[in-house]
């Protein structure tokens, strides 16, 4: 009964944690629907930037492909493709050259062997399964009273806030190489530059929540298990 009454007292730790998750979707949400509705002057559209971005850094075995969704742009290392959506694939608006400019940043990344990209690529099958494994087991310990179980699980969790934090620069230094390129080149200028700037610094805030969700959830079982030893 004691573990159960401190799962959910111990659930407050994620009100504030989930308060700004939250903040973070509203505002990248609106980020990205505001500036998507601003068309850059020189009618660049997202894939036309991201082509130009790789171009710029020698990179031609890359693909640049529509998908569908909304917010769904990502990377693909293994067969090196820059997936856009189609709000930005086809789309002259100031938020596309900026998400597309920041998914062909990881694109430079792999090309350049950048040491922050390689070593999330390597924990990503360690993190798939900790996020599977890593709670049920420090709950099943708790309620068995396995010490073994229980460390299995914070440990296994652990790896999930490892990615996060790793992910962190990844993503930082992403939108840091589209800045530059786009600035330097002259894809976006003045208030355009500045709208493609808030939109990726509004999706980085993303990945900070993510961190803090993953802290709070293994602080969670920590003061879990702690609170059970002493019962």
């Amino acid at each position: 009964m004691g573990t159960y009454f401190s799962y959910y007292l111990t659930g407050f730790i994620m009100i504030p944690v989930f308060i700004f998750a939250l903040y973070c979707q509203v505002k990248v949400k609106k980020s990205f629907n505001k500036y998507s509705k601003v068309r850059n002057r020189r009618g660049m559209t997202g894939a036309d930037a991201a082509y130009r971005l790789l171009q710029l850094n020698g990179i031609t075995d890359v693909k640049i492909k529509r998908i569908s969704g909304t917010l769904t742009d990502y990377y693909d290392p293994k067969k090196k493709e820059i997936c856009l959506s189609q709000d930005v694939f086809s789309s002259t608006s100031v938020a596309a050259v900026g998400v597309a400019c920041h998914e062909a940043g990881h694109a430079c990344q792999h090309a350049q062997g950048y040491a922050a990209l390689k070593l999330r690529n390597a924990v990503i099958p360690l993190t798939r399964i900790s996020s599977y494994l890593g709670i049920p087991l420090a709950l099943i310990g708790m309620m068995i009273y396995s010490e073994a179980l229980i460390y299995a699980g914070l440990i296994l969790y652990g790896a999930v806030a490892l990615f996060q934090f790793i992910t962190l620069p990844v993503e930082f230094n992403a939108s840091k190489r589209a800045l530059n390129t786009i600035e330097l080149n002259g894809f976006l200028e003045g208030e355009e530059y500045t709208g493609a700037k808030r939109v990726l610094t509004a999706a980085a805030l993303t990945y900070v929540a993510a961190l803090a969700s993953a802290l709070a959830t293994l602080l969670r079982l920590f003061l879990i298990m702690s609170r059970g030893n002493r019962n």
